[in-house]
């Protein structure tokens, strides 16, 4: 939505963009025609210097703001102090040049500059539904509460597409999986009861029955796998039946026998068909728990879409 859709115009044989490269042409010889060589030197050379001041600044907002979906591949050290270094070098090579330039350099530069925000002021803003990270980052601090955005959307389909992720079964189990977020501290006994209540209906099965074969399959061996995670399965009549429940309690649930409580369960059930899948399942959530900050993550997380994020962002293999 940054420019009219004209400029997407294809040939029919080569597939080329030839509106746009026909514009694009045309500018670049109009610019060169009344600038001279120095003259696009300067302009060029401040215009990278003010995208780079531009990028630091970036930096600065999408880590400011927290946002769960922010996942870049390499983050920068010493943040504020370098961003605000860079930000200061970049300004005072700008100031610099200006002092040496000519005008029309200058206000080519400037002109870019105003027409840009223009564009988008009167273009752009009004066509597109985009929250910027710098709107996300004032309304955390104002309002002190974590909201979702259709920024988190739209960071989530850029590391999606960036990681080249093609989604396996698992993900689309969790695309679909019930979620939990559970207030207060409790038992292992009141998480049971609440997810045989939300899983029952998905699997066609009496609630009263499946809590029954949760507390059985509790009784045979505590479900907890490592301080904080549990991983209650069990197996339920029917044919081709797979159903995951996503469970966050940050007061905790106390499981017998266990020192520290649960914060973080995924609840499986499945039918008897469905076995060599489930230890699928199983390795999915092992590898997905033992990412860096997956805890940290997983109780920060806003809302129950932030811990499906969790889970479709996670940097597991995929099983085709």
């Amino acid at each position: 939505g940054l420019l009219p859709r004209f400029f997407e115009r294809l040939t029919a044989r080569g597939k080329t963009p030839y509106v746009s490269i026909l514009f694009t042409s045309a500018f670049m010889l109009v610019v060169i025609a009344l600038l001279s060589v120095k003259g696009l030197v300067e302009a060029a050379s401040t215009m990278m210097l003010i995208l780079f001041m531009l990028v630091n600044l970036a930096v600065l907002i999408m880590r400011g703001s927290r946002i769960q979906n922010y996942r870049p591949l390499y983050r920068m050290p010493l943040v504020p102090w370098l961003p605000l270094a860079g930000i200061g070098v970049y300004g005072f090579l700008i100031v610099e040049m200006a002092r040496a330039m000519d005008l029309l350099p200058l206000a080519t530069t400037a002109l870019f500059f105003v027409a840009g925000t223009l564009w988008y002021a009167l273009y752009v803003r009004p066509r597109t539904h985009r929250e910027s990270a710098l709107v996300y980052m004032v309304r955390r601090i104002v309002s002190r509460e974590m909201y979702r955005s259709t920024l988190e959307e739209e960071l989530k389909r850029i590391a999606l597409e960036r990681d080249e992720v093609q989604e396996d079964r698992f993900d689309r189990l969790a695309r679909s999986a019930g979620i939990l977020d559970l207030p207060g501290a409790l038992s292992a006994d009141d998480l049971f009861r609440r997810s045989a209540a939300a899983l029952s209906p998905r699997v066609g099965m009496q609630e009263a029955a499946l809590l029954e074969l949760l507390r059985a399959r509790e009784a045979q061996s505590s479900t907890v796998v490592e301080p904080g995670l549990a991983i209650p399965h069990v197996i339920v009549p029917g044919k081709g039946v797979f159903e995951m429940l996503l469970v966050r309690c940050r007061a905790g649930v106390r499981f017998p026998g266990q020192d520290e409580p649960v914060v973080a369960a995924f609840v499986l059930a499945g039918s008897i068909d469905e076995r060599n899948y489930h230890l699928r399942a199983l390795m999915a959530i092992a590898q997905i728990v033992q990412e860096p900050h997956f805890r940290r993550r997983w109780l920060a997380a806003a809302d129950a879409e932030h811990l499906r994020d969790l889970v479709l962002l996670s940097r597991r293999p995929r099983q085709g």
